[in-house]
């Protein structure tokens, strides 16, 4: 009777983290002899994005410096020493019980992540399917971004210009209408509208210039007659 091996029994637990939002993470529990195809489709699952994007994996040392890469993204003749996703086992690649791992998606959108291998479980349940997500913390940011703030539609027979101009318009309308419809019952105790005042007094010294000179004329003619009696 033919046994598994134990690499084939046991389970990778990973932790995958966000390089710009450490505040969000992933346990991701996969077989060791399952592909980085699948460690990468799990990944996105986890945290919602679209996985059809390119990305790779860096084999990695303590202080994340990148290593033996396993990519996604289509290589040229001359790379064809670098391991593809579709073809690479996790097991052939993890040699160390805290191995960590540099991983680049979307070289577009730039993200990236810090895995660690956090966990070798011995044996992993038989009717579960890996891999899975085991633990979920925080949440993760918009793949795609947006603010939800769409862009207003221009009409095609709009002109900035008229617009402008009739906006001066009305401004200057309105300065007006400040000047011309002050109501002297909007002015404080004490004070009067001084245009009006103005008005009246100009109108009130004509009047007394008027009346000054009939007043002369009326005695310059009663002077005349009582010379003649």
């Amino acid at each position: 009777m033919k046994t598994e091996s134990n690499s084939t029994m046991a389970l990778y637990r990973f932790r995958v983290t966000f390089e710009d939002h450490d505040d969000v993470s992933r346990d991701i529990e996969i077989r060791p002899t399952q592909t980085f195809s699948d460690f990468h489709h799990a990944i996105h699952q986890s945290i919602g994005f679209d996985a059809s994007k390119p990305g790779s994996f860096y084999m990695s040392d303590d202080n994340w410096k990148k290593g033996k890469e396993i990519t996604s993204r289509e290589l040229t003749e001359e790379e064809s020493n670098i391991a593809t996703m579709e073809n690479a086992r996790l097991c052939n690649f993890i040699a160390d019980p805290h191995q960590k791992i540099y991983y680049v998606f979307d070289l577009l959108g730039n993200w990236t992540f810090h895995i660690e291998l956090i966990k070798i479980i011995p044996q992993a349940d038989p009717i579960a399917s890996y891999p899975q997500c085991v633990r979920t913390h925080g949440e993760a940011p918009k793949q795609y971004g947006g603010t939800g703030i769409g862009v207003l539609p221009v009409p095609d027979d709009f002109d900035p210009d008229a617009d402008i101009l009739d906006l001066d318009d009305e401004v200057e309308e309105d300065r007006e209408e400040e000047v011309l419809g002050t109501d002297e019952a909007d002015l404080p105790e004490g004070e009067e509208n001084t245009n009006t005042f103005t008005a009246t007094a100009d109108v009130e010294g004509d009047s007394d210039e008027f009346e000054t000179a009939d007043e002369d004329l009326i005695d310059d003619e009663g002077s005349s007659e009582s010379d003649d009696f």
